[in-house]
């Protein structure tokens, strides 16, 4: 079990979810607001999307970024800044009898475009998503190479900004531990092990136990599932050594029927980590836990 827990908050992610939700942030004003909330309900580290202004859906949009960061080091220089480097990887097959014909929602680009935010803003973190996965039941793919991911961990590393290895199967971990291998990630390693997203790791906690012992010395782990599952990973992810993310981007509701913000669910996981017996990490400690400056 893990006696010193750091807390990090998904403030908004970049899934159809600003429809099903109010209180999912979407102007950048109202992404730093969540964020700044969710830090003093506990959370060490905010993992920040940024959203089209026009259309609620996910974004790469530096300006927008560099506002989201600006708002939040504006009223809070402390909490671990940690920005997403997955989007630009969105492909969208064509039909059965065409399937050249990338679709609508296809937003593909190559590892550096990927990081133009991070390049500008230096964020204490961003993440990178160690794979491609079939995401949902159509046409759509996340694409992220191996060729792309050296490309990026390098580019990170060269940065002085710490990635998060966004782990969704096993195949992840196993590319994981070969960049860390290669020297291209270094420690400590932070690995972020995603379960219960249609169709990676489904919710087990059998194979997350089994993922926990492959990890390699000198990594910090946290996890999360989805939606109902949320508060449960909390629970279990302790359990098993972890650390713990809640948040907007992976569940709207704080009880059935009852929609939450993210100072909610920062509320509800502290909650959760101290009635174990555990302390929650502040920034200043989370920042000597994973060897942030």
């Amino acid at each position: 079990m893990n006696r010193s827990v750091i807390v990090t908050c998904a403030v908004t992610g970049s899934g159809d979810s600003t429809g099903r939700s109010p209180e999912v942030p979407v102007t950048p004003a109202e992404v730093a607001a969540s964020a700044l909330s969710a830090a003093a309900a506990g959370a060490a580290i905010v993992h920040c999307h940024v959203r089209d202004l026009e259309t609620g859906k996910g974004a790469r949009t530096v300006a927008l970024y560099e506002e989201v960061v600006e708002r939040i080091r504006a009223e809070n220089t402390e909490v671990i800044v940690n920005l997403t480097a997955g989007m630009g990887g969105d492909l969208n097959v064509g039909p059965d009898d065409d399937p050249m014909n990338w679709q609508a929602g296809t937003d593909l680009v190559g590892g550096l475009e990927r990081l133009a935010h991070v390049e500008a803003i230096r964020p204490d973190i961003c993440s990178m998503d160690c794979g491609s996965l079939n995401f949902g039941d159509d046409n759509e793919v996340y694409v992220s190479t191996p060729a792309m991911l050296r490309i990026m961990a390098d580019k990170v590393r060269e940065l002085g900004v710490r990635p998060e290895l966004e782990i969704f199967d096993t195949g992840n971990l196993w590319f994981a531990e070969t960049l860390i291998a290669e020297g291209l990630v270094d420690a400590p390693y932070w690995l972020q092990l995603c379960l219960s997203i249609p169709y990676g790791t489904p919710m087990d906690v059998g194979i997350l136990q089994a993922m926990v012992h492959r990890l390699p010395p000198e990594a910090e782990f946290t996890s999360f599932g989805l939606g109902a599952m949320q508060m449960p990973m909390v629970a279990q992810s302790v359990m098993l050594g972890g650390h713990v993310r809640v948040g907007l981007e992976d569940n709207l509701y704080l009880e059935r029927g009852v929609l939450a913000t993210n100072a909610q669910l920062v509320e509800r996981a502290v909650r959760i980590v101290e009635l174990m017996g555990a302390a929650v990490q502040s920034p200043a400690e989370a920042r000597k836990t994973l060897g942030l400056s």
